[in-house]
């Protein structure tokens, strides 16, 4: 396949099947999109910045937007490359390197991160999601919009708190997800595979193939989002690990204080409205206390595991300064 247009291979039929440069290029934009959100969740993670990415609602809507498009693609690409004819030894090669990918994601953020390991991550999800797509290939297309519909919209109506359970959180419905660094449950996110699967139908039984097939990557940042979208299983595997491997050192010497600054301010942030108080007072409140602990070089006292009596009582002094100096009255909502 070359970068301009749709190339063609034989299909289970012996008939040509096609492969679109735009939509490697989408997957493209996609992964550079990973990157960049990974790159500043482990900024988040290391308190590099004063933002919890896990948890700030732009960036969570921008996670949830790069994880749907991925899932959509897996339906486009079922259609794609097996809408006339199952070719079984490609399906099976490419589902043996999904799962396995998916495994080594499992091993290695076991190591990393035992607490919160990934046991059902989007590689994982989008291995079953391959599966599970078989049967709608040639299903009729209003069963495939219609399931669709429902498997986005259930978690919407319905959730019990058995499935926060690990054991039963990767069908969906849970009030609370469990604790886990990522986590694509069948419902609803199977729903935008079967759309991207239907949409697919639909265009190319329209006639739409060939003014998409007629796409060409011709300027460089074109082929680089082409070549990124066909490469996107390497890049997503190794891009953390290399961005950990330049930030964690950078954590631990460049930036120290900037960290040790953004960690306290989040768990002051956090540990305030735990009170009940309003934002406001706790952004006020927060912004005394790093001022104080900075301004009588308090740092060690309020890192530390185990303060010593005069760490403690110093620590103390800084509550009861900014305790007194903000207005009370903004103390509650």
């Amino acid at each position: 396949m070359t970068v301009a247009g749709a190339a063609r291979a034989p299909d289970a039929s012996g008939a040509a099947r096609p492969r679109f440069a735009l939509v490697d290029a989408v997957r493209g934009v996609a992964i550079i999109g990973v990157v960049v959100y990974h790159f500043f969740w482990d900024l988040s993670y290391l308190w590099l910045i004063p933002v919890d990415v896990s948890t700030q609602p732009v960036w969570v809507a921008f996670a949830r937007t790069l994880l749907g498009s991925f899932v959509f693609l897996v339906g486009v690409g079922l259609v794609l490359a097996h809408g006339k004819g199952i070719r079984w030894p490609a399906f099976w090669r490419r589902l043996a390197i999904i799962g396995g990918a998916a495994l080594l994601v499992t091993a290695g953020t076991l190591v990393a991160f035992p607490e919160t390991f990934v046991y059902f991550g989007v590689l994982h999800a989008i291995t079953l999601f391959s599966v599970l797509g078989l049967a709608f290939l040639r299903a009729p297309l209003w069963l495939v919009f219609a399931l669709a519909v429902l498997f986005v919209g259930a978690p919407l109506i319905f959730t019990a708190p058995v499935f926060s359970e690990r054991i039963w959180s990767w069908i969906g419905f849970w009030p609370v997800p469990p604790p886990t660094n990522d986590l694509v449950p069948i419902f609803p996110w199977f729903g935008l595979t079967l759309a991207g699967m239907g949409i697919t139908r639909v265009v190319l039984a329209g006639g739409w193939a060939e003014r998409i097939g007629a796409w060409r990557a011709e300027g460089a940042f074109s082929r680089a989002l082409v070549t990124a979208g066909r490469w996107s299983l390497v890049i997503y595997l190794v891009h953390q690990p290399l961005l950990l491997a330049v930030l964690y050192p950078a954590a631990n010497t460049m930036f120290t204080h900037t960290a040790s600054t953004n960690s306290f301010n989040r768990t002051c942030q956090i540990g305030c409205t735990d009170t009940g108080a309003s934002d406001a007072y706790c952004t006020a409140y927060c912004a005394c206390a790093r001022d104080e602990v900075e301004a009588r070089g308090l740092w060690e006292a309020v890192e530390t595991l185990t303060p010593t009596p005069e760490q403690t009582e110093a620590v103390n002094g800084v509550v009861l300064a900014c305790s007194a100096e903000i207005p009370p009255d903004t103390a509650l909502e």
